[in-house]
């Protein structure tokens, strides 16, 4: 039996590597160092390695024009890993919104000195042993390793042309959050009780991807992409065991996206997870799913569009509609962006049903839906982020206040913080002069060329139901009376929520006002690269 020894391109691999060695370094640092200096040195260690790949990723960009340089560029694992101009895309977006993440994670000030993540995980909630270790100032610093294993978990997905690796970084992403979301400093039973059903619940869809996996191997005898495509164009194959795969990989990827009818998880997650943590995985986890199911489905199912899109399309009408109507009736701010993470799961759909009838053809300044999905993708993380940022700031008695009760006058009592969240809400509901809109805006217009003009009509009837969700959060904070001891108070912020908050302010709003240069970059990066000879 001969043995292929595998081609690896190690500067192409860089950021996933460095941000991987990071976290390395980090499980070092937790278990030698003084417990006192763990925390700020995890902190910069996960700063400068994010730092690092982002700076890698955006040097490798500006010297090649268009996001694409040899010998960086095309198959770094002997064709099992891709490093194209969407590769490198949504490696910007994970570390870039995953480094603004760690900056909320770093914060302590709002918490009276602490971070928002329980001081002892191993104690019974609400036991003397919990109670000693808060009051001993004790800091759960192995967070920011367990975040970027994530995230380099994220980017393999991302850059995966093969079902075996996009199920090893399906799990390196989904292990460490199921981990985190378990670790919220108040309402431990809560955190608890997340931190099983996203472990249950996930480890049933990594359960359903890998089955579909092996279905797709048994039809082509591969788990490339490219040898399922072709195998698939010449119909050499049982086409049972061909559906039946696609149908069931796509079902693993559609509940990290947190689509219907695989979205009962993201409510108790969202609600239940340390905010900073929901903050991450609301806009991380979303960007690696979203970006793993494009290369899923045009590059191994991109000759199966007729049968695939009809399908896809129906999954985006229920998920608008479902996330919108049902968050409607939420009390929990939490829980009602959660359900505002639904609904802009389906509205990403909406392009992605589309996208290969747009990919050429373009107009100057038009935007293909492969370019308008990442688009859309970084305006919904800059707002989320956000979002999630203030509602950490909402406090009750030293803890998070997210009734929509406790909201009552907020945006009265601190009118920057109110009109920051505001800003973020409309970018959301997708109002102009916001990246939200522009994001729509570009989507809903590729999957209009594309010829679903039905399914844009949806989206537009689910984005005006959607609209009262933020209505009411709105409304709340700045026309509600408070009710005496319902009523919550906005914390000082630290250096770094205002970090966190600068940065996403400006980004909602420069988006929105100036999208043409980051919608022309996305376009020109918008290509997946086949691997030559395949």
């Amino acid at each position: 039996m001969d043995f292929t020894v595998p081609s690896l391109n190690y500067l192409g691999l860089l950021p996933i590597l460095i941000v991987l060695g990071t976290a390395c370094l980090g499980i070092l640092a937790e278990a030698f160092l003084p417990r006192k200096a763990r925390f700020a040195t995890q902190v910069g260690l996960a700063v400068l390695g994010l730092g690092a790949a982002l700076g890698f990723i955006v040097a490798r960009w500006g010297e090649a024009g268009r996001g694409l340089l040899d010998p960086y560029a095309g198959s770094v694992v002997t064709g099992t890993v891709m490093v194209d101009g969407p590769t490198q895309v949504f490696w910007l977006v994970i570390f870039g919104f995953g480094l603004l993440a760690v900056v909320g994670f770093a914060e302590r000030r709002v918490h009276a000195g602490a971070t928002s993540f329980t001081p002892s995980a191993a104690a019974i909630p609400g036991s003397q042993a919990e109670t000693a270790a808060a009051t001993a100032g004790l800091a759960h610093s192995e967070v920011f390793p367990l975040a970027l294993f994530s995230m380099s978990g994220m980017a393999l997905m991302v850059s995966a042309n093969d079902l075996l690796v996009a199920f090893v970084g399906l799990e390196i992403l989904s292990l460490p959050l199921y981990v985190l979301s378990g670790l919220a400093r108040h309402r431990r039973l809560a955190s608890q009780e997340a931190a099983l059903k996203y472990f249950l619940l996930g480890a049933a869809a990594s359960a359903i991807f890998l089955f579909g996996a092996a279905l797709l191997f048994g039809y082509a005898g591969s788990f490339s992409y490219e040898t399922i495509a072709h195998t698939a164009t010449a119909h050499t194959g049982s086409d049972a065991l061909l559906l039946a795969g696609l149908g069931l990989t796509g079902v693993g990827l559609l509940f990290k996206i947190g689509a219907v009818p695989f979205h009962s998880w993201m409510p108790d997650v969202y609600q239940g997870a340390p905010t900073p943590v929901t903050a991450f995985m609301s806009v991380c986890t979303k960007v690696a799913a979203v970006g793993g199911l494009l290369r899923l489905f045009y590059v191994a199912f991109g000759g199966l569009r007729w049968t695939w899109q009809p399908v896809l399309a129906g999954v985006a009408i229920l998920t608008i509609i479902v996330g919108a109507v049902i968050a409607i009736n939420q009390a929990d701010v939490k829980r009602v962006l959660a359900y505002s993470s639904i609904a802009h799961a389906g509205f990403v759909l909406v392009p992605l049903v589309g996208a290969l009838a747009v990919q050429s053809g373009l107009a100057a300044g038009e935007a293909g839906s492969v370019a308008s999905i990442m688009f859309y993708l970084i305006a919904y993380g800059f707002a989320t982020i956000g979002c999630f940022t203030v509602i950490g700031l909402v406090r009750s008695q030293g803890r998070e206040a997210t009734n929509l009760t406790a909201w009552a006058g907020v945006g009265r009592r601190s009118p920057l913080l109110g009109f920051v969240m505001v800003v973020f809400l409309l970018s959301l509901a997708g109002i102009p002069l916001t990246a939200g809109f522009v994001g729509k805006l570009a989507a809903f217009v590729a999957a209009w060329r594309g010829g679903y003009w039905w399914l844009v009509f949806v989206a537009i009837v689910g984005s005006v139901i959607a609209v009262f969700i933020y209505i009411r959060v709105i409304a709340a904070m700045f026309f509600a009376k408070p009710a005496g001891e319902t009523t919550a108070d906005i914390a000082q912020p630290g250096v770094a929520t205002w970090i966190v908050l600068a940065v996403c302010f400006v980004g909602t709003i420069g988006l929105g006002v100036a999208p043409g240069p980051v919608l022309d970059a996305l376009q020109a990066a918008s290509s997946f690269l086949i691997p030559a000879g395949s």
